[in-house]
This record gives C-alpha cells, sequence and structure tokens, in this order.
C-alpha cells in the first residue's frame, strides 16, 4: 500500500492548491514505531508530510463530526462506511466532502506487524463504498470468509462460562476510554458515563461500571458499527472490545438483512419505524 502515497499526496496537493478544500485530514508518521498518526493540513506544501501504509488503523471518518468547513478525507472500506453513518445521522453534508478513497488490503495488527488486524482479516468491504477520487486500483474483496465464527463460539457457550468469558475479557480494563475516543460512532457531546444528573455508571473501576460502560456503549452502537476496529487498535489493554460490537453487528445482520454504512438512502433498523413493523413484543 505504501505505492498510494504519491497518489495520495498529489491529489490532496491539488485540492489545496485551487482551492477545493480548506483541509485535508490524512496520516502522517507517528512518534512511535509502527504507527501513524491522524492529521489534518492546511497548505498545500504540507502534503508531502501524508503518508499510508498497514499502520493508518485508526479511522479518519472520527475528525468529520460537526465541521463546517469544506473538506477531504483519506478513506478505506470502514473509514467509508463511517462516513456514509455521518452523512445519514447529519454529522456532516456530502457536499462538504472530497472523499480520496483508497482500497485497503488490510492493516497490520499493532502487537503483530506480520499479521492483519482481526477485523482486517475477516473484512469484507476492502474498497470504500463512497468516494470522489482514488488513489488505485479497486482491490478483489473476501468473499469466503467466515466473520463470525469467534461469536458463534461464544454464543455456544453455557451461562457460567459466558460469565467467566467476558469477566476475563474486562480484567484488564482501566475506564481510559481510548476506545470509546477512536470510535467514529461515540460523538455524543456529552456521554451517559460523563452524566451526573443521573449518574448512570460510576466513575471508579468497579467491576459493575466496568461492564456497564462497555455494555451500554456496545447497544449505542448496535446497527451502526463497521467493526473497523479503531476501538480494539487503540486499546492500551489489548482488550478485544469488539466480541461486544460483533454480536450486535451479527444481530443486526441476521434479523435484518443489515450492514453498516452501505448506503445514504437507508437508515440502520434501530433508528427507524414502519407502520407495519412487528409489534408481537408488545404487551
Amino acid at each position: 500500500m505504501e505505492s498510494y502515497i504519491g497518489k495520495i499526496r498529489e491529489i490532496s496537493e491539488r485540492l489545496l492548491s485551487d482551492g477545493t478544500v480548506e483541509c485535508v485530514v490524512g496520516f502522517r508518521k507517528g512518534t512511535v514505531a509502527l504507527t501513524n498518526e491522524p492529521c489534518m493540513i492546511t497548505k498545500a506544501e504540507d502534503a508531502k508530510d501524508l503518508v499510508w501504509d498497514a499502520n493508518c488503523r485508526l479511522n479518519l471518518a472520527n475528525y468529520l463530526t460537526g465541521r463546517k468547513e469544506k473538506i477531504a478525507v483519506i478513506a478505506k472500506g470502514c473509514d467509508s462506511r463511517n462516513i456514509v453513518n455521518h452523512i445519514i445521522e447529519n454529522k456532516i453534508s456530502r457536499e462538504q466532502l472530497v472523499i480520496i478513497g483508497v482500497p485497503c488490503k488490510g492493516m497490520a495488527d499493532k502487537n503483530n506487524p506480520e499479521s492483519l488486524q482481526d477485523n482486517c482479516a475477516t473484512c469484507t468491504h476492502r474498497n470504500p463504498v463512497i468516494y470522489d477520487e482514488l488513489c488505485a486500483d479497486l482491490v478483489e474483496e473476501q468473499t469466503d470468509v467466515d466473520k463470525y465464527e469467534d461469536v458463534r463460539a461464544v454464543e455456544a457457550m453455557g451461562t457460567q462460562e459466558k460469565w467467566a468469558f467476558f469477566e476475563e475479557l474486562l480484567s484488564g480494563c482501566t475506564r481510559c476510554y481510548a476506545c470509546k475516543n477512536a470510535c467514529p460512532l461515540c460523538y455524543c457531546p456529552t456521554c451517559f458515563v460523563d452524566e451526573s444528573r443521573p449518574q448512570w455508571v460510576g466513575k471508579g473501576t468497579d467491576p459493575i461500571d466496568i461492564r456497564t460502560y462497555h455494555f451500554l456503549r456496545a447497544y449505542h452502537c448496535a446497527g451502526r458499527c463497521t467493526d473497523c476496529g479503531a476501538c480494539e487498535a487503540a486499546c492500551p489493554q489489548n482488550i478485544k472490545v469488539r466480541q461486544f460490537t460483533k454480536k450486535l453487528e451479527k444481530d443486526c445482520n441476521e434479523l435484518y438483512g443489515w450492514e453498516a454504512g452501505l448506503t445514504v438512502d437507508q437508515r440502520p433498523p434501530l433508528d427507524s419505524f414502519k407502520l407495519d413493523d412487528p409489534e408481537k413484543f408488545i404487551m
């Protein structure tokens, strides 16, 4: 994917030089090895700092929320799907954006650069679903992957085994909120964890509060999550928090035939209402 860099820089420099956009959101080399950091450039001459490789893990859609200017954004498949979410949820307008599409071959695992991130290994939307310019030819999509093998393994567990599984899963959580801050879906002006009237969850690291935080955050993402992996990439404790969101992604797919962020013409199933929706569950 390093071959993409020249085209990304060329497009970004052009868009800034001719005034098509006021800024470009992309990646530059980070200060930590094997990690690139999101950046925003506003001068054409700074396009030379933009990079692209298998260490561009974070989701750049996270930096579009509520922006008012004309902006270009470099977007791989999952980024583009979250941009669709942002457009649907009125966090930014399509007219404000120039989307520089990046056909993606997967991001490297932050702990093992020789392997792909778990979400990338089973990704079936590597190409951007929405874009204005492409920095390379589209790549072949994966069709022979089982996205939910790990979820079914947990579903098959007994009650006590599931409890032990999630206790172990969350045992290292310090409630640093890195997963929430990296997630392009978590843009509420005041998060439920910061509410004090009422206080939904305690401020410490009590196990009950940790569980409450993760479960409520996952449900807030239901029908909206694109499994971009930004939450796990940001977690300093290497917690597999996608175990929560992937279960809900699987349920939305099976119950509603829904995958998030594929079209701007349809709202997520938990964000819409039809007069003929089944209501047998209402007493």
